[in-house]
């Protein structure tokens, strides 16, 4: 009896979906860990004051409760106190014993500022230079809230000076030196004259811009009894949390979402948007993709249709399925040496020798980065497609050259669509591996900030020898190399959770590809 047990398999199948199940509890479990830490990152909490027993008052949003070490029943909390230019630090333990009072005082302001992150205080008053121009309290509130528009949109000129007029006369220029030192002539000289003249004008009304937006500042008392000075124009928001409702505090956390998402970052990455991150990624990628998906089909269509199955072919085999268990860094060291040093320097030489002894080509950026995660990841196509090819009946193929068809059209029209389910699992799991990699393009040309995109309205319009931001590269960057880790703890998590949708995204979009494929295809072994 108990052998018939064993050799049913019933046994083996309740183990496989026992494993199966322990592993999505456990993917389970980490998306909600990250979601979790992440979600609420951008809730606006209240602003809580404490008045200590030692006669100090603070004031901070209540982050963390937790037992003391040694102290059986007592605990401490932990606050994020902000005022980084006035304390020096983002968070302070205070012991739950040492609290005499605590209250949220409905006055209370919190400012997300460019610089130094977010102040907590009172409104002490509006200046313009020394002359005053509002009181505290709700008078200070009413014209702040008025000159927060002004300067908003007084930024907004700045940066579109600066990364516009200012980008476009600064490119214009560059080009016509090249072509000067290749040609000189009085004509283009006299242009690049010009061209100049205009960019000093430019640069001096963003001057001038600058200058004025700096007018106003605004005093902040802080619960301590200290006062500072902000300018206005470097403040982003202003709220009084503890006077808002529901509704006020979603459409404040839907703002913030829609900035980490669309913003650049400021304050080393540790606040404001990740959209060039975001932009990085998603663009690498794809040129990883079309150079990867062509050149693997290709391979596996070699080497199970036309190549002459002997040992050759075997070592071949043996060779790319080593490939797939490569440590990712070697591969990141053979693209710094071969596309970086050797196919960039080459070009630079060949076109770019104008501009040596900087290099154009000859140093990392987003194409040389494609195309080593593109090695990376190939092996795991020619394996898929091979896959994909040999459950492909064999009376399809012979059905197709009995009927006329030579082998290419045999190849083309018959075993191509009918494996294209397979291919695109493929081309699912080296998204996904080349998507979360970083080793390789920490040597290839990722960066902790990237002030230009690859992609923008000048000449040649993608400009793949780029440095570029990369969504893995920057959560090892605020995780690890960030001056406060405590702070961007949360911008880690919130990283990690838009990297993990994206990846998800893509994988979705081939496999409902892949499963229509795969209908239109019944007739085969699929």
């Amino acid at each position: 009896m108990r052998d018939k047990f064993w050799q049913s398999g019933d046994p083996f199948i309740w183990l496989t979906g026992g494993a199966l199940a322990c592993c999505l509890l456990m993917v389970a479990g980490l998306v909600v860990v990250i979601a979790s830490n992440a979600l609420g990152f951008f809730w606006p909490s209240a602003l809580v004051q404490l008045d200590l027993l030692d006669g100090t008052r603070m004031m901070g949003k209540r982050m963390a409760r937790q037992e003391i070490p040694g102290q059986e029943g007592a605990h401490r909390l932990q606050f994020k106190v902000g005022n980084r230019d006035v304390y020096g630090l983002d968070f302070r333990w205070v012991d739950e014993a040492q609290i005499r009072a605590q209250a949220e005082p409905a006055e209370a302001v919190l400012l997300e500022r460019l610089e130094w992150g977010e102040m907590y205080g009172y409104i002490g008053g509006l200046y313009e230079g020394d002359q005053p121009l509002a009181a505290g309290g709700t008078e200070g509130w009413d014209k702040l809230q008025e000159l927060l528009a002004q300067c908003e949109t007084e930024r907004a000129e700045i940066r579109r000076l600066e990364r516009e007029e200012i980008s476009d006369l600064n490119y214009e220029i560059t080009e016509l030196q090249k072509q000067q030192r290749h040609t000189p002539t009085e004509a283009r000289a006299a242009q690049i004259a010009q061209v100049q003249v205009q960019f000093e004008e430019v640069a001096e009304e963003l001057t001038r811009l600058r200058r004025v937006s700096e007018r106003y500042t605004l005093a902040m008392q802080m619960a301590g009894g200290e006062e500072r000075r902000v300018e206005v124009v470097g403040v982003l928001h202003a709220y009084r949390p503890n006077q808002l409702g529901l509704v006020e505090k979603a459409g404040i956390y839907l703002g913030k979402c829609w900035e980490f998402l669309a913003d650049q970052p400021r304050e080393s990455n540790t606040e404001g948007g990740i959209f060039p991150a975001i932009f990085g990624t998603v663009m690498m990628v794809l040129l990883m993709s079309l150079a990867a998906v062509p050149f693997g089909i290709v391979a596996a269509l070699y080497l199970r249709e036309c190549a002459k199955q002997g040992g050759l072919v075997r070592i071949i085999r043996i060779a790319v399925n080593n490939l797939a268990g490569v440590p990712s860094i070697v591969f990141g060291m053979f693209g710094l040496g071969f596309f970086v040093y050797g196919v960039g320097g080459a070009m630079d030489q060949l076109f770019y020798a104008d501009n040596l002894p900087n290099p154009t080509f000859g140093t990392g950026g987003i194409l040389w980065a494609s195309l080593t995660l593109a090695l990376l990841t190939v092996p795991v196509v020619i394996v898929a497609t091979e896959e994909g090819l040999a459950a492909v009946p064999r009376e399809l193929r012979e059905g197709s050259l009995a009927l006329g068809s030579t082998k290419l059209q045999m190849i083309w029209r018959v075993v191509l669509p009918s494996a294209l389910p397979g291919i695109l699992t493929g081309v699912i799991l080296a998204t996904a591996r080349g998507a979360g990699e970083v080793a390789p393009l920490m040597i290839t040309g990722v960066v902790k900030l990237a002030p230009d995109l690859p992609v923008d309205g000048n000449w040649p319009f993608f400009h793949l020898e780029r440095k570029f931001m990369h969504l893995g590269f920057h959560i090892y960057d605020v995780g690890f190399q960030s001056p406060n880790v405590e702070a961007a703890r949360p911008m880690v998590f919130a990283t990690t959770l838009l990297l993990l949708t994206i990846v998800l995204a893509l994988n979705l979009i081939a496999i409902v590809v892949r499963n229509q494929l795969r209908r239109r295809y019944a007739s085969s072994a699929f």
